[in-house]
């Protein structure tokens, strides 16, 4: 199982040098695509354990109103990622890239048809697969019912944000675009301030390899899921999906996202672009301190942390879930779980007016394979 990207053409023959050899490759950031991985990291968390105090932070200090926003669409980032979030790859023209702003990058979503903007958006909630041509589902009145049957397969809140989607495109558009600035301000400008230095040195980097390597080094070199056959003018990545799309007239697109880890995403959209997003490198958890360490066992300790810790090992629960489940009273279970998480033990993510805690397992797991097997079982 895998994804092809068919890069026939993509290269220019085998006489120029290096440097122009690959020049329809280009190693951007894209502001709009960080957001939706930061949005993804907050909706599970625990897809990405080394982030998960950012994470905790970030959902400690949203308002609700903007918590409660979140959750009406975060089906476009929360098991996957929409294309919306690329949307520079779909704006016609040879090679468009991604703005160097958030304002840029939702001009380029503006640019999109209606159409585009629709089916990008229905790929996950309603499984419109978009690595084939389609007819326009706001014209077909069949698919345009499909799409509401399988929406409302998948719950209410998606029924509902499909209906509106299919009667009032613009609408949507519009209010997605303030979601997006409003999570700007309430938080992604001071993360993309800390982490674009980052991103934009290791394109310079990845770039420079790509010149001086060639294109198989530049990209085995960020995963062991890729594969280049320039014979063939294959590159393969190994993904769930058997999807096969191909550069065509247009060029390929290196994403770096420092937030995305350990997620290699390809996009495969029929028309768009070829994207490729890939995690860059970077820190490693150190080792606990003895401190650190004894605060954490301590914690375990108790007989009721520990019953505690075997519930949220499972799912995340509201304390008043955990009361419930055990018979104590709500300011018991909190200060209990205000033990584990000074110790690191757990986090937070709030999903609308509601704060859950779960066990972060890869902290747990750092004390011994037998006692996270201790929790599982």
């Amino acid at each position: 199982m895998s994804v092809t990207i068919d890069i026939t053409g993509l290269a220019t023959d085998g006489s120029a040098p290096d440097a122009g050899r690959w020049a329809r490759i280009s190693v951007v950031p894209s502001p709009l695509a960080e957001l939706g991985m930061a949005l993804h990291v907050l909706s599970e968390p625990g897809h990405h354990p080394e982030l998960g105090g950012w994470a905790a932070g970030v959902s400690s200090r949203l308002s609700p109103h903007l918590a409660d926003r979140l959750c009406e669409a975060d089906f476009l980032w929360r098991t996957t990622f929409s294309d919306v979030f690329w949307a520079f790859a779909g704006v016609p023209g040879d090679r468009v890239l991604p703005g160097a702003t958030l304002t840029e990058d939702l001009e380029l979503l503006d640019k999109l048809t209606d159409e585009q903007f629709v089916q990008a958006a229905l790929e996950f909630t309603c499984g419109v697969r978009g690595d084939t041509p389609r007819p326009g589902t706001l014209d077909d009145p069949v698919l345009r019912r499909r799409a509401l049957d399988m929406a409302a397969a998948r719950g209410p809140m998606q029924e509902r944000f499909t209906r509106r989607l299919l009667e009032d495109p613009p609408a949507i558009r519009a209010w997605l675009r303030g979601l997006l600035l409003d999570c700007e301000e309430a938080f992604f400008a001071d993360t993309w301030a800390r982490i674009q230095p980052q991103l934009a040195a290791d394109a310079r980097h990845r770039t420079e390899l790509l010149r001086r390597k060639g294109l198989a080094e530049a990209l085995t070199s960020l995963s062991g899921a890729f594969s280049v056959d320039e014979e063939a003018a294959l590159i393969t990545v190994d993904k769930l999906p058997v999807v096969r799309t191909a550069t065509g007239d247009g060029g390929l697109v290196l994403v770096p996202t420092s937030l995305g880890r350990p997620h290699v995403l390809v996009l495969h959209r029929y028309g768009w672009q070829p994207v490729i997003s890939y995690p860059v490198s970077g820190p490693r958890p150190q080792a606990l301190s003895v401190a650190q360490l004894t605060r954490r066992l301590e914690a375990l300790a108790h007989p009721v942390r520990m019953r505690l810790c075997r519930y949220l090992a499972r799912a995340p629960h509201t304390t008043s879930e955990l009361a419930d489940a055990y018979g104590i009273s709500a300011p018991e279970v909190s200060r209990h779980l205000a033990v584990l998480k000074k110790a690191g033990l757990i986090t937070q993510c709030r999903r609308g007016r509601y704060v859950q805690h779960q066990l972060d397992l890869s902290a747990v797991a750092r004390l011994g394979s037998d006692f996270i097997e201790g929790l599982l079982r």
